[in-house]
């Protein structure tokens, strides 16, 4: 795969995957028990829906770009490719699944070497398809969309997620989250970080951060976060979100007040 129009196709197809394997979760939701959740960790929870969705995922990705190795989030395929790798997510907000609090969505990433190029968020219950691929814009449902404009933390919308199993830096959180209260329109937290970050790129809220995140919980939502004008960094202002663990998203014209908010707490 060397040109732009195969890269259009990769994401129109990779577009109607999602879709499809949404419409797989969205169906097993109707008749789904709770006896059904496994425990990978504390509060760290899956499902049959979880695991076979991701099959879908990678079966129907190996298809279209055989060379691909995989990043997943269920350990369906772990080949890497020194090329191409996918990143995928297949169920992001399982919690709000298993108690059915209509948030989730599919998330899956194309990344050539470090880079992502492709990515799409399909958000299964209002099906919206967030889509983006490098240097293309930023789509929902094929209307293009673009980042809010409000100018400082005074005049935004923040979202987060809370940490459910690693604790350590409980107390930072927290005094994060009373920073935010107070300096913000208000904080949400919705389930589902891939979900979060294309609400930043749609301009529903203004900026997003978390920590402990891997990265196919990240990797679509941030390029379609940035082809959309918003801004994407660690904690520190850096490049290392994909795989750094912690990231910083935003419109753009908060995230230098962003970052320094939480550098003055975070350290």
């Amino acid at each position: 795969m060397n040109t732009l129009d195969q890269l259009n196709v990769l994401l129109e197809r990779t577009q109607e995957i999602a879709k499809e394997v949404g419409s797989f979760i969205r169906k097993e939701r109707q008749h789904f028990n709770v006896k059904n959740v496994e425990h990978k960790g504390f509060n760290d929870l899956v499902s049959y829906v979880d695991k076979e969705a991701e099959k879908k995922i990678v079966f129907a990705l190996s298809k279209i770009l055989p060379e691909a190795g995989f990043i997943t989030e269920e350990g369906t395929n772990t080949t890497r490719a020194e090329r191409y790798n996918w990143v995928i997510d297949p169920l992001d907000g399982t919690t709000n699944f298993i108690h059915g609090v209509p948030f989730f969505a599919v998330s899956i990433a194309l990344m050539e070497y470090d880079e992502v190029v492709l990515g799409v968020v399909y958000e299964v219950n209002r099906h919206e398809c967030f889509y983006a691929r490098k240097g293309g814009g930023a789509f929902c449902n094929d209307t293009k969309i673009k980042v809010s404009a409000a100018p400082d933390l005074s005049a935004s919308l923040i979202a987060t997620g809370f940490p459910y199993y690693n604790f350590e830096l409980i107390d930072k959180y927290l005094a994060a989250l009373k920073s935010m209260m107070q300096k913000t329109h208000g904080l949400r937290r919705f389930g589902s970080a891939a979900t979060d970050l294309c609400y930043v790129a749609s301009g529903r809220i203004e900026g997003f951060f978390e920590y402990n995140l891997n990265s196919y919980d990240v990797a679509a939502g941030a390029l379609i976060v940035q082809e959309a004008g918003g801004t994407v960094t660690d904690f520190s202002g850096g490049n290392n979100f994909i795989f750094g663990r912690e990231i910083i998203a935003s419109n753009g014209h908060i995230q230098n007040e962003f970052i320094q908010e939480l550098q003055s707490i975070w350290g």
